[in-house]
């Protein structure tokens, strides 16, 4: 099975609570009224589209009626699927990562516990190893002695080092020690896992900024991406989560996993039109190969096709 065809079969839940339901609202009207409108919108924020998100899309399809672009039920789901395509592909030239010109190219990875973040680090490894990249990992989340167990657990499937320190030692130490390594093994590309602590805001900003401040220091323009790793099945809680991280580092980009166990995956529209952020990364299974770079045109399609 190829990857479009593994995103279509993880896209299925979110496809019935968001597609198949704007279809079935459909069948039931003749004519475009308020009362097929209210139940649009109010299916869009319960397919966890986001209330922010469902405002714009129900404001353009009251202009598209205004402008005669949609002038039967049956024109709405094209129209709307016109729209989500618009929203994700919006600045797509952010959604692509960024690589360092020379050296190491360092990746940043934060996200709460449970999110799937150190599964994540070893998918990206095994994804860039695909790829003839040489890589390395940084256990700096050292706040857990299980996050460094995990992580070296990761190491050994996908054949990647793994630099680490003890648990509670100081998160930048192992950021430097592991930017000195893949400087001098001439790494393509770094992978530092930090801290997920969102109830300790100040001193999980303070760390960044330290590990932030050490990495670029040594490689200029480093860390080149900081990526948040989010579980779509928390459906809005992950934008709130977003919204919080953002507030703790310059997040560059959002890593959303668990996609294929969710109905909530209209989440993905919710990120990119609330939060401006781009969705660089899916996870659509628990295999290593199930976490690929993130398609806009793929994921509506993915989304729209029965």
């Amino acid at each position: 099975m190829g990857f479009f065809d593994k995103l279509k079969k993880g896209l299925n839940k979110t496809r019935e609570n968001l597609t198949n339901k704007i279809e079935k609202i459909i069948i039931g009207y003749a004519d475009i009224d308020d009362d097929l409108l209210d139940e649009l919108e109010e299916m869009l924020i319960m397919a966890d589209v986001g209330v922010q998100t469902t405002d714009k899309l129900m404001t353009a399809v009251r202009k598209g009626i205004k402008k005669k672009e949609i002038n039967t039920p049956e024109d709405l789901k094209p129209f709307l699927q016109k729209q989500i395509v618009e929203i994700l592909t919006t600045g797509e030239e952010m959604d692509t990562t960024r690589v360092a010109e020379n050296g190491p190219t360092v990746l940043l990875v934060i996200g709460v516990n449970g999110a799937g973040k150190t599964t994540t680090i070893g998918k990206l490894a095994a994804y860039y190893k695909g790829q003839g990249k040489s890589v390395l990992l940084a256990a700096a989340d050292t706040f857990r002695a299980a996050a460094i167990d995990q992580l070296e657990v990761w190491g050994e499937r996908t054949g990647v080092p793994v630099i680490k320190h003890e648990e509670g030692s100081d998160p930048a130490a192992v950021a430097f020690d592991a930017v000195k390594a893949a400087v001098a093994r001439n790494v393509d590309i770094l992978i530092i896992d930090t801290a997920g602590r969102l109830q300790t805001k100040s001193n999980l900003m303070q760390e960044l900024e330290k590990i932030n401040r050490v990495i670029g220091r040594e490689i200029p323009g480093a860390p080149h991406e900081t990526l948040l790793v989010l579980d779509a099945t928390t459906g809005q809680n992950a934008i709130s989560q977003a919204e919080l991280f953002t507030k703790a580092a310059p997040i560059t980009g959002v890593v959303l996993t668990k996609l294929d166990g969710t109905a909530k995956g209209g989440v993905v529209i919710g990120i990119k039109s609330q939060l401006q952020m781009p969705v660089k990364w899916i996870g659509v299974g628990e295999g290593v190969e199930d976490l690929r770079p993130f398609n806009a045109e793929d994921f509506a399609k993915a989304l729209f096709q029965s």
